[in-house]
């Protein structure tokens, strides 16, 4: 009789082995549908439109409609006054070509002349407001800046680059990316457009205008109210200049699109946009100057070109 109910026993386990077995399957079935199913929906885990990496990669696109395609800084000019062949003793460790026996070509000796006088003097200016993103401070930031730019090209490139960015804030980021509902740069705006006049005669008896829209300050504070830390900000504000004068020098006939790939991926770049940003990390903005001064000439020649596809 225990034999018996031994049997018995044995196949009511089996039996129910074998039903958790199927339930099991089915259950692994379903799941396998659902995750078909939602294969195509976004995860929680993807930057949201509130976050500094969703910014970071506006900010740091070529598409920002800055105006940037315009300008050369001077790039157009360089050429033309160098048709010989790369200064001597140039730098040479920018080689945009594919042997390494090739000369320097001219590009290569300009990229680090332009990167290091765009980092002396700008930098520093992006970098304080991103420290202090307030109305008051930018005015003053720009001002400064703009006493401090001798070149009136140079000048005029910032300026437009600057009233681009600050119309992309005003309608396109602001609504979004602003903690404050009543505007953080709405004050900066407002003394923008008050010193722009209305173009009459009368406007030449006015003073000068309390702000002018420089890149630099407008772009470490907009970066600054993204949330963007100051690391990320220097970085993406140097590497946007030189993507604009790798860009420059494609349409100038200098290389093709994917020479100018392989520069920006190089790590002389890299390297390059690293040391800048370390030299002028602590540099204020009282001592921000040009370190290259004969970039001034270049870009200030611009105008007297007997004929030219860029604005500066």
């Amino acid at each position: 009789m225990d034999s018996t109910l031994s049997n018995e026993s044995q196949e009511v386990l089996e039996n129910e082995i074998a039903d958790l077995e199927l339930r099991l399957q089915r259950a692994k079935h379903r799941l396998a549908k659902s995750n078909t199913a939602n294969i195509d929906k976004p995860s929680l885990s993807y930057p949201s439109s509130q976050s500094p990496h969703h910014y970071l990669l506006l900010l740091s696109d070529s598409a920002l409609p800055l105006g940037s395609f315009a300008f050369s800084s001077g790039l157009e000019s360089y050429l033309a006054h160098t048709r010989r062949g790369p200064r001597p003793g140039g730098p040479s460790s920018f080689s945009t070509s594919t042997s390494a026996s090739t000369s320097t070509s001219p590009f290569s000796s300009f990229l680090p002349l332009s990167v290091s006088s765009y980092a002396s003097t700008t930098l520093p200016f992006a970098l304080a407001a991103h420290r202090d993103p307030t109305p008051d401070t930018i005015i003053g930031l720009d001002d400064a800046l703009d006493a401090a730019i001798v070149c009136a090209v140079g000048r005029r490139a910032s300026v437009q680059q600057g009233r681009a960015l600050m119309a992309i804030w005003e309608k396109s980021i602001a609504a979004a990316a602003d903690p404050d509902p009543r505007g953080t740069l709405a004050p900066y705006a407002e003394a923008l457009r008050a010193g722009s006049g209305n173009g009459s005669s009368h406007d030449k008896e006015l003073p000068p205008p309390p702000a002018s829209a420089h890149l630099a300050p407008l772009f470490g504070a907009v970066a600054s109210l993204c949330g963007l830390s100051l690391r990320q900000t220097a970085y993406v504000f140097m590497l946007s200049h030189v993507k604009a004068l790798v860009s420059a020098a494609v349409r100038a006939g200098l290389f093709g699109p994917y020479q100018a790939q392989r520069i920006l991926a190089g790590g002389e770049v890299q390297c390059l946009l690293a040391e800048v940003i370390a030299r002028e990390w602590d540099t204020g903005v009282e001592e921000a100057g040009q370190r290259v001064p004969v970039m001034d000439f270049w870009i200030g020649r611009h105008e007297l070109l007997y004929s030219r596809i860029f604005n500066s």
